[in-house]
């Protein structure tokens, strides 16, 4: 290595070691805002009203999922009401309840 080459290596720690803490922290989150913009531009988010898409979005799952609960919720009630119904209609005919033959 030459002699210029040997000296950038240390050119550059000697930078960073002058860099001090807060302008560290500032430099990170620089960083990490820029990243997050550059996230929420690659969604389509990058408008002033991305968080209120996001809830909507939020809102909108939430409901389906109470949809989804209800529906499951009201397929056990038919099922266990058609059984029950069955088992009587069934006990009404044993016990000759019913008037038919006899």
């Amino acid at each position: 290595m030459t002699e210029p080459e040997q000296q950038a290596p240390t050119a550059l720690v000697e930078n960073m070691l002058l860099l001090r803490k807060e302008d560290f922290d500032d430099l990170l989150d620089r960083a990490a805002e820029r990243g997050a913009e550059r996230c929420l531009a690659h969604l389509g988010l990058e408008n002033g009203s991305a968080a209120k898409d996001i809830r909507e979005l939020r809102d909108l799952l939430e409901a389906w999922r109470d949809a989804r609960r209800t529906a499951w919720q009201t397929t056990i009630k038919v099922v266990t009401t058609g059984i029950l119904a069955a088992l009587l209609v069934g006990a009404a005919i044993k016990l000759k309840l019913m008037g038919g033959v006899q």
